[in-house]
């Protein structure tokens, strides 16, 4: 889809919209950012194939993007991965996609730990009531696990995806890839699924890749940008493109580390006394506190994060989740190494990712004892060590209380 013809129909979009239509009223069964105003964004990848569409989600301005994808069947109709928030806008553009190529045949919840997915798909799925509902293995939900038709689910229409993909109504068009890890206190669950006709692979958290600038979903209302670019609560909050690419680095920082370690948090009296200093408009968030002191480096911990928008796994995975289990995760990741495709559709930051199967299973080397790349290439696809730290203090602190286990031996 050319740049004009893509801005033009965002522009009609946001032409058509009322507030009312950005309303998400079940926003306090899982609160976070933006809370129960949700704005949607609709981008073609490939023209009449596939669509993304893109909403927000966050905690304390850490915003990043949450994303579905519907893709066009051959026997007409469209297939959904990871629903977002079906509010009147999303629903609406939907609908655009249903008069054109055919219904909703097909919804697939990939993941089985994520709430920010699980929570839609019930109201998702009552808005198409003729489609199919396919869900990752052991669904859990805390603090008691509950059967899925409680959890909203229409219980007539959802069946679990077998390990063997060959079953599924859609396999003519799709391969898939279940990796399904017991961590004991529940599973952590992710289904990848490869669209032959268009070489596109789908993905839920195991694969990122961060861009440069600020998404346009987060553009859609700058001020969190805004608010993280600043340096100290009583610098004015200024909306020029620089404060909104400096903020959104700042909060991929915030997102994927945690704590990096070119960010200081003030102690409380700190905060409350340089608040005091801040002007009026600054004190819309918060009360004007502002407890982040970011180091003059924080751009280059940035810069290694990006690398140029290499696809890696997000720190949490490498070392809370996946060392749980690392033969079965790389022969997951192998299996899908061999398909043949040309991108990626993450379900957060940035996307399309231009990848392949070798450089989507050299983002795994973290898991092998000696990786079959070379010393400078292995350094490339490791994270700053010094970010790395809080999520690894984090690791211990659990592994020390008896909520995790010690990694296994890696492979």
């Amino acid at each position: 889809m050319n740049a004009h013809k893509h801005k033009s129909k965002l522009q009609a979009q946001q032409q058509r919209i009322h507030p009312k239509d950005w309303s998400w009223p079940f926003w306090p069964a899982l609160p976070l950012y933006p809370y129960g105003r949700r704005q949607t964004i609709c981008r073609e990848i490939i023209e009449d194939i596939i669509w993304t569409f893109d909403q927000l989600q966050g905690i304390l301005y850490t915003i990043a993007p949450i994303r579905m994808t519907l893709i066009k069947l051959a026997e007409g109709g469209l297939l959904v991965y990871a629903p977002v928030a079906p509010t009147a806008e999303c629903v609406r553009m939907i609908n655009e996609l249903v008069a054109e190529h055919g219904d909703v045949k097909y919804i697939i919840l990939p993941t089985s730990s994520g709430l920010e997915h699980k929570i839609f798909v019930g109201p998702f799925a009552r808005c198409f009531p003729q489609a199919q509902v396919f869900v990752a293995p052991h669904q859990w939900s805390f603090p008691f696990n509950l059967p899925l038709s409680w959890l909203g689910f229409p219980q007539k229409r959802t069946q679990v995806l077998s390990a063997d993909g060959s079953l599924a109504p859609f396999a003519n068009e799709f391969d898939y890839a279940v990796l399904d890890i017991d961590l004991g206190r529940g599973s952590f669950a992710e289904v990848a699924v490869f669209h032959k006709r268009s070489r596109t692979l789908l993905v839920t958290d195991s694969i990122l890749s961060v861009p440069e600038d600020p998404p346009a979903i987060a553009q859609l209302d700058p001020y969190p940008l805004l608010f993280h670019a600043r340096d100290n609560a009583w610098e004015a909050i200024e909306d020029n493109p620089a404060n909104r690419r400096k903020g959104w680095q700042r909060i991929s920082l915030f997102a994927i580390y945690f704590r990096p370690h070119a960010v200081e948090t003030s102690n409380l009296w700190q905060a409350f006394r340089d608040a005091l200093k801040a002007p009026d408009h600054s004190k819309k968030a918060y009360f004007g506190l502002f407890p982040f002191r970011w180091q003059e480096h924080w751009q280059k911990s940035f810069d290694a994060l990006r690398l140029n928008g290499r696809p890696f796994v997000a720190p949490i995975l490498q070392t809370l989740i996946f060392p749980q289990a690392p033969t079965q995760v790389l022969n997951w990741v192998d299996k899908i190494a061999t398909w043949d495709f040309q991108q990626i559709i993450s379900c957060h930051f940035d996307s399309p990712i231009q990848a392949t199967g070798r450089q989507f299973r050299q983002a795994f080397t973290f898991l092998e004892k000696k990786p079959a790349i070379s010393e400078d290439l292995l350094a490339s696809q490791s994270l700053p060590e010094e970010d790395l730290k809080f999520i690894k203090e984090l690791e211990a602190g659990l592994i020390k209380r008896g909520i995790a286990t010690p990694p296994k031996e890696k492979v």
